[in-house]
């Protein structure tokens, strides 16, 4: 069975990394495209699921090269607004483990201007899904309008979310104090295990799954880096291991688990609905074809997700 349409609404941020300069006074920025929602987006699309992204592009230099690159990978972009503010602009610094850590230039940029207005005529009909998250979900003035697009969304299609916490732009009450209503909207909650311990501290990842289930998400995956994923269905849990792999950086791991993931479930027709078809099994096969998919992300520098011809070549050379 062919997957059918997911759409994808939030932001595509410039990534740019910190290099070396000519001199000791120069600092040069590579700048990737990037953005969670953008780069499940494009990971979608790279998979062979048709991808749809709902997207404030600017006309500014970044909007272009983030236009190209969406374009380039596939991704519909017939939907996107056309954004007189500028693009936001995310600064990275890579660890020794390849761990990045962001400083934010995003007061009054495009991607969380949407008002009810620009999402009112946005047709679903052919979407069996709608992802999004990161901080689409919770900066002003537009969260409040994305929201409602996912209320009205539900009863039409699984209902996809990552909250994807950034606490240097948005303190994490401000997820806290959304994330219930948020699992009452979703079917699937995906967030790294970092995510998990800004937004529940100290608190064990399966007990994390029980008061997400209690506030209505089915699906929850937390992703563990090196130590794989723990998923759970309705409260029945498993344990996924990562693929090893020669890690270059982890920018963007998490937003491909994603797609991967969706990617899987809608290639066999589970997604379209509250995911009742569902079994734990399903979720056992999606997360491992999505652990894959995170594990080659890795292997390459910046948010640049597989190609469904990597995933055919990685299962030929494990003889699969």
């Amino acid at each position: 069975m062919s997957p059918r349409q997911v759409t994808v609404l939030g932001e595509c941020v410039a990534d740019a990394f910190a290099e070396p300069g000519g001199t000791s006074n120069e600092l040069a920025l590579r700048v990737l495209p990037g953005g969670g929602p953008a780069n499940t987006a494009v990971a979608l699309a790279r998979l062979g699921t048709p991808a749809r992204f709902l997207a404030r592009l600017s006309g500014d230099v970044f909007g272009r090269l983030f236009r190209a690159h969406l374009e380039a990978s596939g991704v519909d972009l017939s939907s996107a607004v056309q954004a007189a503010e500028p693009s936001t602009l995310a600064v990275a610094e890579l660890d020794a483990e390849g761990q990045a850590a962001f400083s934010f230039h995003a007061q009054a940029t495009a991607d969380w201007q949407w008002t009810t207005a620009e999402l009112a005529g946005v047709d679903l009909s052919d979407s069996v899904c709608v992802h999004t998250g990161s901080l689409a979900l919770v900066q002003e003035p537009g969260a409040a309008a994305v929201e409602d697009f996912l209320a009205a969304a539900a009863p039409g299609a699984t209902i996809s979310i990552d909250p994807n916490v950034r606490p240097l732009l948005v303190h994490p009450d401000v997820y806290r104090a959304r994330l219930a209503y948020w699992c009452g909207l979703a079917d699937v909650l995906r967030l790294s295990e970092d995510d998990l311990e800004l937004l529940l501290p100290q608190t064990p990842p399966e007990q994390a799954c029980d008061i997400w289930h209690a506030a209505g998400a089915r699906l929850v995956v937390i992703t563990r880096g090196a130590d794989g994923a723990l998923a759970s269905l309705d409260g029945e849990r498993i344990q996924v291991p990562a693929v090893p792999t020669r890690v270059a950086d982890t920018v963007g791991a998490g937003d491909s688990f994603t797609a991967g993931l969706l990617h899987h479930l809608g290639a066999r027709g589970l997604l379209g609905g509250r995911l009742t078809e569902l079994r734990i099994g399903d979720v056992a096969e999606a997360c491992l074809f999505a652990t894959q998919v995170a594990a080659l992300t890795c292997s390459v520098a910046g948010p640049n997700p597989p190609w469904q011809s990597q995933l055919t070549q990685l299962a030929t050379a494990d003889g699969v």
